[in-house]
């Protein structure tokens, strides 16, 4: 593994466990076994780290994502994807991206500094707005307008829709975080979900 990517996941490890505010460069530097002189050659300061970890989490998603047939962002794209999905198929696509989220090193570790952060530091509170909830009901809701116009799922407000599917969809992620042995028991609950959310908005159910 090089320098950088070293000095990443270090620096994202101390993250999650101290906050992104309660850590200093030479703290990263000396859980990487440098000096910070030779850290700064890599990035200049500590945001410059935290930019790079969110390029690459950003990567990983996107490869994640191609791997299920879909872009993960844009949603006009990816509604034509949900055309002819099965509740079998919404269902695997599902779980697959939930166990990604829940497992994949950097995204879990993220998720635990900006829980943690969000009570220090109004930027990174945003940001933890933005990442898990305001960008994904964006993206959701976006799609479900475009699904509900082609009659693919029934009418209802995009907006409402997708806050109905993506709230249980984090909380049961968060508590998978902090009671990791209930995760088959919640997984479990995570396909009823989708499941159930399919047959109360999909197409066949309109009257």
């Amino acid at each position: 593994m090089n320098t950088k990517k070293r000095i990443l996941d270090a620096a994202l490890t101390l993250f999650s466990e101290k906050g992104y505010t309660n850590v200093f460069v030479a703290e990263i530097a000396e859980a990487v076994g440098i000096k910070a002189p030779s850290l700064y050659k890599h990035y200049k300061s500590k945001r410059d780290i935290f930019n790079a970890i969110l390029d690459e989490m950003k990567a990983s998603y996107d490869t994640r994502a191609a791997a299920l047939g879909i872009n993960g962002s844009n949603a006009a794209a990816d509604a034509m994807v949900y055309f002819d999905v099965s509740e079998d198929m919404l269902v695997e696509m599902g779980m697959s991206l939930f166990g990604y989220f829940l497992h994949d090193d950097y995204t879990r570790k993220f998720r635990k500094m900006l829980t943690l952060e969000q009570y220090q530091d109004p930027e990174l509170a945003q940001l933890f707005s933005r990442q898990y909830i305001d960008d994904s009901l964006k993206y959701q809701s976006m799609m479900f307008d475009i699904l509900c116009r082609q009659g693919v799922l029934r009418g209802g407000d995009p907006y409402v829709m997708a806050l109905q599917f993506h709230a249980p969809i984090y909380t049961l992620l968060t508590m998978c975080d902090r009671e990791p042995h209930r995760e088959q028991e919640l997984t479990a609950l995570l396909e009823q979900h989708i499941r159930q959310f399919s047959r109360i908005y999909g197409k066949e159910n309109d009257q």
